[in-house]
């Protein structure tokens, strides 16, 4: 698809039609960036926005267990029986 870059002030911009938007996920915040002389826009990835449903799930199903217990018991071994306080 082609398109114009037109002058935005001092900057130039380019129009995005609504089904490419729709298509790509953009939102109001995007990523851009330079590869090879292209210029990449991406929509900014919100990585944990889900993690506290995800914790929700885990404690639900009792899935959210301290996996290195054993490392926690030994150090508090150690702070009884070798720190000095």
């Amino acid at each position: 698809m082609k398109t114009k870059v037109i002058k935005i002030g001092n900057s130039r911009g380019v129009r995005i039609p609504k089904s490419l938007i729709d298509q790509s996920g953009l939102k109001t915040e995007v990523e851009l960036e330079i590869d090879h002389g292209r210029i990449i826009i991406s929509p900014i990835s919100r990585n944990r926005d889900s993690w506290e449903i995800s914790f929700q799930k885990m404690a639900k199903n009792k899935d959210d267990i301290l996996l290195d217990n054993d490392s926690l018991l030994s150090q508090a071994k150690w702070d009884k029986e070798e720190w000095e306080w």
